[in-house]
């Protein structure tokens, strides 16, 4: 279908064809691998994420990964991050101990930590794992949306959907641009020019789960991206919201039959 611009100016388009406020397409499945408790697999944009959950589950703490809770009377959240060598474009493969890759599991863990009811498995210990497949920008808001559907296939109580999302803004910060205007969702080649942050919100609300943000910005400009990336969420919510009710009718009937 071709994209009317007939209200709009080509000039206001990105380069991917979508206007300031428009997501990539976003797809997602759950209950993809038979063996694990809980799994998913996500695609945003290009980017393409695997997630896989085990447990709750007694045993002892191993190190490595990401971990957050387990003060004996809760369960502890750990989190583990495998991006594949042909996943980026200089296809270049991680170390285990990469600096970037411990930052997100150890943002992904302390985000669920707090918002999984832990309470109910006291000296226990809640797996996730999750595998790159691609990588297009919006990296870290695709392994929390991943995770979310996989801990709700895996059916963890929590205390609502976790949904994140990225904006960034339209000039870099060395321009001092105070006007800039906001963009929802960016992909790689606009992550690497423009500065950004990742924003996470639990349920349907305004409530932030999770914020990160790793570049310069002038603080003029924060509110405005903040406020279309939590908008963004809102509209990832509906989109994850879609999948797991459309699970759910396919479940119930399967049982039927």
């Amino acid at each position: 279908m071709p994209l009317d611009t007939s209200t709009y100016s080509l000039a206001l388009l990105r380069l991917d064809g979508r206007r300031w406020n428009e997501l990539r397409r976003v797809d997602a499945q759950i209950s993809t691998q038979a063996a694990a408790d809980g799994s998913s697999y996500l695609e945003m944009g290009n980017t393409k994420v695997l997630c896989t959950v085990s447990g709750p589950a007694e045993g002892r703490r191993v190190g490595g990964g990401g971990g957050a809770g387990g003060v004996g009377s809760e369960a502890e959240v750990r989190v583990e991050i495998g991006v594949a060598g042909f996943s980026g474009v200089d296809r270049k493969r991680r170390a285990r101990g990469d600096k970037r890759t411990l930052e997100m599991q150890s943002s992904i863990a302390n985000t669920f930590s707090s918002t999984l009811f832990t309470h109910l498995y006291p000296h226990s210990t809640i797996s996730i794992s999750l595998h790159v497949l691609s990588q297009d920008g919006s990296l870290l808001a695709a392994c929390l949306n991943a995770t979310t559907l996989a801990l709700i296939d895996a059916g963890i109580p929590m205390a609502d959907y976790v949904t994140a999302c990225t904006a960034g803004s339209t000039s870099s910060c060395s321009s001092n641009d105070e006007t800039a205007d906001p963009l929802l969702d960016l992909n790689n080649s606009e992550e690497q020019e423009l500065p950004f942050l990742t924003v996470g919100t639990l349920g349907a609300g305004e409530e932030v789960a999770v914020l990160v943000m790793e570049t310069r910005v002038q603080v003029g400009r924060l509110e405005s991206m903040l406020a279309v990336g939590v908008d963004g969420c809102k509209q990832v919510r509906e989109i994850l919201d879609r999948v797991i009710r459309r699970h759910g009718k396919q479940v119930l009937q399967s049982a039927v039959l």
